[in-house]
């Protein structure tokens, strides 16, 4: 999906987003605001690269933090309830995860986790649906590039 259809979906709904980003630093705020017209849709974005701005400005639990680390589920769903909550916002979404170069067993380079904010089931199922729908569109493509 691309950020213009993303626009235009929400502007037809009425819904506004916001995001909380660590490991893209703010790639996906850009993508969206690089669409005229997007302000009408998205009022702000969160980088929350260490675990002190998590903690400030999303209010991830210290405990979460300690408990499953930065790059968790646990982590990515406190962050997009925390920016949904700071930024008055109907959806909202947050990324963490390890970029790389780095990792570890548990957590290995490339772990990203994704966490949803959404207001009801329906938005919810529907937003998991298409994110899994998304990612495996990307990863088509990928491959087909490699093999060209």
């Amino acid at each position: 999906m691309t950020a213009d259809k993303l626009l235009q979906t929400l502007q037809n709904s009425g819904l506004t987003i916001t995001t909380a980003e660590s490991c893209t630093g703010g790639m996906v705020s850009a993508a969206i605001t690089d669409v005229a017209g997007s302000s009408a849709i998205f009022n702000r974005g969160f980088v929350t690269y260490s675990n002190a701005a998590k903690t400030d400005m999303l209010g991830v639990p210290t405990a979460t933090l300690t408990a499953h680390g930065a790059v968790s589920e646990q982590t990515a769903q406190a962050m997009a309830t925390g920016a949904a909550a700071a930024a008055n916002a109907d959806i909202a979404v947050a990324i963490t995860g390890i970029a790389g170069p780095g990792g570890s067993d548990h957590k290995p380079e490339g772990r990203v986790c994704f966490g949803l904010h959404a207001q009801g089931r329906d938005k919810v199922r529907a937003c998991a649906r298409d994110h899994a729908l998304t990612l495996l569109l990307i990863a088509a493509q990928q491959a087909h590039k490699n093999e060209a």
